[in-house]
C-alpha cells in the first residue's frame, strides 16, 4: 500500500464508529480503474456509505493491500456488520497498467533529434529504459523537455513527459546514444559456394557503422544475379570481393572446342580445368590430343580458341 493511501485509512479508521450496516463483505481481489479508491471498492453490500472516497488508486501496474486490521478499522468507521474471522483476511487492489511501448518513445527521440542533425535511420541507444506505465486501454501523449546532444558522439539527455487520462502526468529522465547506421545485404539462409544468388537469399537491412567492414553490398543489385565464390551463414553481411558473374563453364565440364580462322572452322570436346564465367578465359584440355590451351568462355558449355593459339602443355606434365 501507498503511504499516502495508508495515512488516510488510518485518519478515517480514527473517527468514531456509526450504526452497523449488516451483510458487507470485503472482496479478496479488486481491479480498480478509477483513480480513487471508494469504500464500495472494498466492501460488497457497503450501504448508502459505498461512494465515499478512501485513498487515491494505486498507479497503472502497481497494486496494495489492505489486511485484517484495516479492514476491521474501515468496517468499525463506516458503519458495517463486518469483523475479521481468522485475522488473515486482506483485500489486494490492482490497477491494471500497461507500458509505454518502447517503439512510440524511440519515435519520439528520432523526431527530435532530427533537428539536432541526428539521421532518422541511426539507432537509438536506451540503457536501462523501464517504460512507464499508463492505464490500460487508455488515451496517453508523449512529449520531450530539455533535450540535449552532445557531438561528435551523440549522446543525449532529455525529460520524458507522460500525459494520459485517470492519472498524474509523469516525468522521467531519458539517457542514451545514437549509433549510426549504414545500409548492408545480409543473407536470409545458409548459402553454399558457387549458389547464384536471387531475391529471396539476402535482404537488405540496416547496421552500426561502426560494426561494417569497407567493401560489403549495400544496394540489391549489387547481388542478385551473382555467383557466390565462398560460404555464407544467415544473417552475415555480404562483401563484394564474395561476389562474381555467374560460371557458365564449370570445372571439369566437357565443353566445346571452337576454333575460327579466315574460310576454316574446327570444333573438338575438351574438360574444363577451371570455372569461368562470360568473357573469362579458362584453360581447357584437348580431349583427343591431351594438349592444354586457352579460350574465351562465350556461352553455356562452348569455349572459343583465337586462331594461331600455342598449346600450354600437355595434361599430366605440370599444367593446371
Amino acid at each position: 500500500m501507498t503511504r499516502r493511501a495508508l495515512i488516510a485509512l488510518g485518519l478515517l479508521a480514527a473517527l468514531p464508529a456509526r450504526a452497523e450496516i449488516g451483510g458487507a463483505q470485503p472482496r479478496p481481489h479488486v481491479q480498480l480503474e478509477a483513480e480513487v479508491l471508494r469504500l464500495s471498492d472494498i466492501f460488497e453490500n457497503a450501504g448508502p456509505r459505498g461512494a465515499a472516497t478512501l485513498a487515491a488508486a494505486p498507479a497503472p501496474g502497481q497494486r496494495m493491500v489492505l489486511p485484517a486490521r484495516n479492514l476491521f478499522n474501515l468496517a468499525r468507521q463506516y458503519g458495517l456488520d463486518w469483523r475479521p474471522v481468522t485475522g488473515l483476511e486482506q483485500v489486494v487492489i490492482e490497477r491494471p497498467g500497461q507500458p509505454v511501448p518502447r517503439d512510440e518513445i524511440e519515435a519520439l527521440l528520432r523526431e527530435e533529434l532530427l533537428s539536432h542533425g541526428v539521421p532518422t535511420e541511426a539507432e537509438i541507444e536506451l540503457p536501462g529504459l523501464v517504460s512507464p506505465m499508463v492505464p490500460a486501454g487508455g488515451f496517453f501523449r508523449l512529449a520531450l523537455e530539455g533535450l540535449v546532444v552532445e557531438q561528435p558522439r551523440l549522446r543525449f539527455g532529455a525529460t520524458l513527459l507522460v500525459m494520459a487520462d485517470g492519472m498524474a502526468a509523469q516525468r522521467m529522465r531519458l539517457v542514451g546514444r545514437a549509433v549510426p547506421t549504414v545500409p548492408v545485404v545480409v543473407a536470409t539462409r545458409r548459402l553454399a559456394l558457387g549458389e547464384v544468388l536471387g531475391p529471396g537469399d539476402v535482404r537488405l537491412t540496416r547496421l552500426r557503422a561502426e560494426r561494417v567492414r569497407p567493401g560489403m553490398a549495400d544496394a540489391m543489385e549489387q547481388v542478385v544475379g551473382q555467383e557466390l565464390r565462398r560460404p555464407m551463414g544467415e544473417g552475415q553481411g555480404v562483401a563484394l570481393l564474395d561476389l562474381g558473374p555467374p560460371a557458365i563453364v564449370q570445372r571439369n565440364a566437357v565443353v566445346l572446342l571452337e576454333l575460327d580462322a579466315p574460310g576454316l572452322q574446327l570444333a573438338a570436346q575438351g574438360r574444363a580445368l577451371a570455372p569461368a564465367a562470360l568473357g573469362e578465359t579458362v584453360r581447357v584440355m584437348n580431349l583427343t590430343s591431351r594438349t592444354v590451351v586457352e579460350g574465351v568462355a562465350v556461352a553455356p558449355g562452348r569455349v572459343r580458341v583465337a586462331f594461331g593459339a600455342m598449346p600450354i602443355g600437355q595434361a599430366g606434365r605440370g599444367v593446371r
